[in-house]
């Protein structure tokens, strides 16, 4: 007998932020359609939806920059008049330029840090915003965190601060939107993962490969276990949980001062 433990069979989820397959947020869609969900794909632009056409063979993509406020608006617009009402969103969507290597922190420029801010962080404000009609009084958002935005980490460059204003934008969207609604804000946050995006951040392997050290089990954390998080985090189940982060590290956290790593 199939039992809907998650009970979102049927449920519609918007997901924004596939880049490829080993993106967060094809994983998170790819465990919402294995459990009976309806993920309505969001890419960031026409050549994205093009080069994802044979991963998503038949299926409509929908485009929004969101450092575009008319692509917002035309979002909602798509939204509401073929999908109706949304049971959740999923927000995968962080961007930091590093196109002039890393730099020590106190050296970021403000045009570098401030559009981080905006397509990082404000994207979630401004989509909840505007989505906020077409959301299911009891729907549920999910972001995409790290583990840990105390950990400063030179090769994190300048986002692990913008990761932290992302936190703490949960708390003031839950209780903002409880005005009118129930609908909860929580975040998964993962340790290191094996993406296309993080792949791109410099020296991002070699901590990949001390973190699988670190870690109890020597074995990395993998971006399907975020998605299941995730997918939990975006269902009915998850109900009692609001404006949190879910650390997602395998116990990462807890042994940075294992003895045999000391001993190296």
């Amino acid at each position: 007998m199939t039992t809907d433990f998650l009970q979102l069979a049927g449920k519609k989820i918007l997901v924004l932020g596939v880049a490829n397959r080993k993106s967060v947020a094809y994983a998170v869609g790819q465990v919402l359609e294995q459990v009976g969900a309806e993920p309505i794909y969001v890419v960031r632009s026409e050549a994205r939806r093009a080069s994802l056409q044979s991963v998503f063979p038949g299926r409509e993509l929908l485009v929004c920059d969101v450092e575009l406020p008319e692509q917002i608006e035309s979002l909602r617009a798509n939204v509401a008049a073929q999908y109706g009402p949304l049971h959740g969103m999923l927000h995968s969507i962080a961007f930091a330029d590093y196109e002039e290597g890393m730099k020590p922190f106190h050296e970021t420029t403000k045009s570098q840090f401030l559009r981080a801010v905006d397509i990082s962080c404000f994207s979630l404000v401004s989509l909840s915003n505007a989505l906020r009609d077409l959301l299911d009084p009891d729907a549920s958002v999910v972001t995409v965190s790290i583990s840990t935005t105390r950990m400063a980490s030179e090769n994190y460059g300048f986002m692990a601060p913008i990761k932290a204003a992302l936190d703490s934008s949960l708390a003031f969207l839950a209780k903002s939107f409880s005005r009118f609604s129930r609908v909860r804000f929580n975040a998964v946050a993962p340790g290191l993962l094996k993406t296309s995006a993080s792949a791109g951040i410099p020296g991002y392997v070699d901590s990949y490969l001390y973190a699988e050290q670190v870690i109890p089990r020597k074995k990395a954390v993998q971006t399907r276990e975020a998605a299941d998080v995730a997918a939990f985090l975006l269902s009915p189940r998850s109900s009692g949980i609001n404006a949190q982060s879910v650390v997602v590290d395998a116990g990462m956290a807890i042994n940075y001062f294992d003895q045999e790593l000391v001993r190296r």
